[in-house]
């Protein structure tokens, strides 16, 4: 039986991974917008409805990594580790550019992914959507992960002393890791455009994801 469960497991990851695949390409050569269901549905030769059990609307087909990137942000902060949170996030971004990490190479296709997303208006809302949600995730992450630190590097009552409450201040760390990442990565992409040279983007990623680090841990020490 749990054989026949990984087949089928395995199976699904394929078709769900084809789908995707020949989505994007379509995506590339003719425009998010332009590119109807039916039609990715005849390129990877599936139903409709097939895609529609793997994807519930055409954004996520082009945000198909969503949920692996927010579960490794979520792994990284929750992780037992004698560092801060906001230092596993740090630590998270240099390990992923030494592995590697699909989501973060910069290399044409990922010009091509950039390019593709600021042309259309649905998948630059959906952006910003998906920005939100990461934010409140690491928000979440972040205030579970200070809890269980023995010795918390932040006090409720020392920030209200400014005037600066806890749950303000964690609000205000998450929306800056945020926008670190995201601006380290767009930047980063932009020189890789203008270079060619991905060495030296990945070095300029990692250190705007560093300086925004540093800025979001000030936030929480007093």
């Amino acid at each position: 039986m749990s054989t026949r469960i990984d087949r089928h497991t395995k199976r699904r990851l394929a078709t769900r991974q084809r789908i995707s695949d020949i989505a994007t390409a379509l995506f590339a050569e003719h425009g998010f917008d332009k590119v109807t269901i039916d039609a990715i549905a005849e390129a990877a030769d599936v139903g409709r409805m097939t895609v529609f059990n793997h994807f519930a609307r055409k954004e996520d087909l082009f945000f198909d990594r969503e949920a692996v990137i927010r579960d490794t942000l979520s792994a990284a902060i929750l992780a037992p580790s004698p560092l801060h949170p906001v230092e596993r996030l740090r630590a998270l971004a240099h390990d992923l550019v030494a592995q590697d990490a699909p989501f973060l190479r910069f290399a044409p296709q990922a010009q091509g992914f950039i390019d593709t997303l600021l042309a259309s208006e649905t998948l630059k809302s959906r952006a910003r959507a998906l920005r939100d949600e990461v934010t409140a995730d690491i928000r979440r992450d972040l205030t579970r992960a200070l809890e269980a630190t023995p010795q918390k590097p932040v006090r409720s009552e020392d920030l209200s002393e400014s005037g600066l409450t806890l749950d303000a201040a964690l609000s205000l760390c998450a929306s800056v890791l945020v926008a670190s990442w995201v601006t380290a990565f767009t930047e980063a992409q932009r020189h890789f455009g203008a270079t060619g040279n991905s060495a030296s983007a990945r070095s300029l990623f990692l250190c705007l994801v560093d300086k925004g680090s540093t800025a979001a841990l000030g936030i929480l020490q007093v």
